[in-house]
């Protein structure tokens, strides 16, 4: 089983950045994809992106694509995910959550097994 704890969300005006940390415990997740999602209130989780284990396969959803990066950092046992969040939008107000699953990248939520407690990210117009 893998630990999970995201740091880094805040509140941001429009138009600002913030960098999402996931650090992960228990196990190393180098093989293992990992994946953001995202729930705002009264709506559903949504994926928000995702990251192979070798790093070299990220996947978006449409509405974060060119704006939002994911990345991992393997090496040295720092074992973290990243998820470089710019030109934010009122609308990507959520609870951002990371997630591990051994094997193959996907963007299916029900596939991740190992969740964090999530960070809130809040984007004031």
């Amino acid at each position: 089983q893998v630990q999970l704890v995201e740091s880094g969300g805040g509140l941001v005006q429009a138009g600002g950045s913030l960098r999402l940390s996931c650090a992960a415990s228990g196990r190393t997740i180098s093989q293992y994809a990992m994946g953001w999602f995202r729930q705002a209130p009264g709506k559903e989780r949504e994926f928000v992106a995702a990251i192979s284990g070798s790093g070299l396969t990220p996947v978006y959803a449409a509405s974060v694509k060119g704006r939002f990066t994911i990345s991992r950092d393997n090496a040295n046992a720092k074992n973290t995910v990243y998820l470089q969040m710019n030109n934010l939008k009122p609308e990507d107000t959520a609870v951002y959550s990371c997630a591990a699953k051994r094997g193959l990248i996907t963007i299916l939520i029900n596939s991740y097994t190992d969740w964090g407690q999530g960070t809130q990210v809040t984007v004031s117009s």
